[in-house]
């Protein structure tokens, strides 16, 4: 743990979309991994992050078929409309029940102050969608180390600097040696058969790479895709680092959970290698 209790970002829904208590939450993570498709390395992956019982089958699903390395970048969306709009967790760790997980400073240190990225930990505090994705992480490999980035509204130009920056940090690591997650649930809150086909209008372009459509087609459709912003920088992260193709390795709606069709959000799993 680092020696400043300040760098330490302590859980903000833990006992909410996941269990507050270590060993139950090894559990649940482990039951939701377990079954799956032996892993593989990728070089990006986007996982939701409602609750558990809700979006945990789906994401459990992407992040037990992915070979997590000890470094990781994940990109959420801000929920809250704090801090800055592309804020960076740049010391410390990230502490979940029983452990945390340590930054990777030297990642944050080749990022901050390029393409609008700041040390910021306001927009971090209270925002849930890095957070649900970090248990994934820790189980799939103990010594992960994360950058941790939450981006507000960007416009296309904002995502190419982005993902142009984190190209740039991470020019040096072999494509096995760092892992893009986005963070993004799908449509929310209509019903079950609406947000099916629009889930597939954001799928479409997300699935071709075609980051410039995602982002357009996202934005003047309506589709409510929260984590739009994380997963077009994604795409264009991946396609600089030489990506091909794109997976959908699962999907479903929170219907599936308790039977509710009449008001759900949609969640994917989509791989990029």
């Amino acid at each position: 743990m680092p020696s400043n209790p300040s760098d330490v970002r302590a859980p903000a829904v833990a006992g909410r979309f996941y269990p507050g208590d270590a060993a139950v939450l090894d559990a649940e993570v482990t039951r939701l991994l377990a079954t799956w498709a032996a892993p593989r390395p990728r070089l990006a992956v986007m996982a939701p992050h409602a609750g558990y019982v809700y979006s945990g089958p789906i994401a459990g699903r992407n992040f037990a078929a992915t070979a997590v390395p000890r470094r990781v970048i994940v990109l959420a969306p801000n929920h809250t409309g704090r801090g800055a709009r592309a804020a960076v967790w740049a010391r410390g760790a990230l502490a979940l029940p029983g452990d945390a997980v340590p930054v990777d400073e030297a990642l944050a240190d080749a990022v901050v102050g390029q393409a609008g990225l700041v040390a910021d930990r306001e927009a971090h505090r209270f925002e849930h969608a890095l957070e649900v994705e970090l248990p994934f992480l820790r189980a799939q490999c103990p010594s992960v180390t994360v950058l941790p980035i939450i981006l507000g509204p960007l416009d296309l130009a904002g995502c190419e600097a982005i993902a142009g920056a984190l190209a740039r940090a991470t020019e040096h690591l072999a494509a096995d040696e760092v892992l893009l997650v986005a963070s993004s649930d799908m449509n929310h809150y209509l019903d079950d058969a609406t947000t099916r086909r629009l889930d597939e209008r954001a799928l479409e372009p997300l699935l071709a790479l075609d980051a410039a459509a995602l982002h357009a087609r996202v934005l003047d459709e309506d589709l409510s895709m929260c984590g739009v912003v994380p997963a077009t920088v994604m795409a264009l992260w991946a396609k600089a680092r030489g990506a091909t193709r794109a997976e959908l390795v699962a999907y479903g709606t929170s219907g599936d959970a308790f039977g509710d069709r009449d008001r759900v959000v949609g969640y994917a799993g989509v791989a990029i290698d």
